[in-house]
């Protein structure tokens, strides 16, 4: 995949990850009652854990779209990651509630998003390599060191 596409696929993927978490982060907070963020009784949360979510979620969605920070944007992603595989996990707990497991299918396709878009993230949104390619860890747990001790 040359730089350009994988730049435009990036952004896509971000963009659409920051607009479905972001604004399903709005919708907790604001707990609208017509539709209360898309939760349903059969899920057995307490509605404020939803207002707690929504705010983690707007969050994630802020920091996975500015720049710098990626360190910050590797807990953002993680954290995106952990609610839409806990999301479909709870509905598929309840029985998929929902036309055509609608619930369980969408969070994982989301995920996959996310997956994506932290997979093409430019340089300058990761945190580096944690080692360099060549360099054997000589202490810490697995380490041939470690086992001679």
């Amino acid at each position: 995949m040359n730089t350009k596409t994988k730049s435009i696929v990036y952004w896509t993927m971000t963009g659409l990850i920051a607009f479905f978490i972001g604004g399903g982060g709005l919708g907790q907070m604001a707990q609208y009652r017509a539709n209360p963020h898309g939760v349903v009784p059969e899920l057995g949360y307490p509605m404020y854990f939803f207002a707690i979510l929504g705010f983690w979620k707007l969050l994630g969605a802020i920091a996975i779209l500015v720049p710098r920070y990626p360190l910050l944007k590797e807990w953002a992603y993680a954290g995106i990651f952990f609610d839409l595989t806990g999301a479909a996990a709870s509905c598929a707990w309840v029985g998929g509630y929902g036309a055509y497991g609608f619930h369980i299918i969408a969070p994982l396709v989301l995920t996959g998003f996310t997956v994506a878009s932290w997979a093409l993230r430019p340089q300058s949104r990761t945190i580096g390599i944690l080692l360099p390619a060549g360099e054997k860890q000589q202490t810490g747990i697995g380490s041939r060191a470690a086992h001679t001790a």
